[in-house]
């Protein structure tokens, strides 16, 4: 079952204290490890869980917490990303290309 987290920076203490250590972002149609630089395919992915968080104050705050892990288990991390107004499109078009499984 999913946990239930009311801020994003509850979730992210959460999901590190699960495991998902790796901080992701984007590059080039890839995700990345920030700390090693290694970068993967969105098919080598999935997404195990997905948190959504409104801005309370300030809509500019509106983002997606992804926790999401490699198909082989080697790397378990975390992937944030703006919705709304504020979203990266290219963000959405390779989070769309993720498969998502949620537990």
């Amino acid at each position: 079952m999913q946990q239930v987290y009311d801020n994003l920076p509850e979730a992210i203490t959460g999901l590190k204290a699960r495991g998902y250590t790796t901080d992701f972002s984007l590059a080039f149609e890839k995700i990345a490890c920030n700390k090693t630089g290694k970068a993967l395919s969105p098919a080598e992915f999935e997404i195990i869980e997905h948190y959504r968080f409104e801005g309370d104050t300030d809509p500019d705050n509106a983002s997606v917490l992804y926790a999401i892990s490699s198909k082989d288990g080697s790397m378990k991390g975390m992937l944030i990303n703006a919705y709304g107004v504020y979203s990266d499109p290219i963000t959405d078009e390779l989070v769309n290309k993720l498969s998502v499984h949620l537990t």
